[in-house]
């Protein structure tokens, strides 16, 4: 399910919430260039969030979410 619509199910989104500070860690380890500044979520702005991940990764935004999917 993806009550909120932002592409990822609310199972992964969840347990991606408890682990927040390791998910920081493996998503800075595969693009190094991000910084604690690009991993700052705010509630509500999965999408501007996604796309600053997107422009600093060059990934497609389907690829950054998938990633989030399958490692959490």
């Amino acid at each position: 399910m993806d009550v909120n619509n932002n592409g990822i199910n609310d199972n992964t989104e969840l347990r991606a919430r408890g682990n927040w500070n390791e998910i920081k860690g493996q998503a800075k380890q595969k693009w190094g260039n991000l910084t604690d500044d690009d991993m700052h979520y705010d509630e509500g702005k999965q999408d501007e969030w996604f796309g600053r991940l997107q422009e600093k990764t060059g990934e497609t935004m389907d690829d950054i979410k998938n990633w989030f999917q399958r490692t959490f």
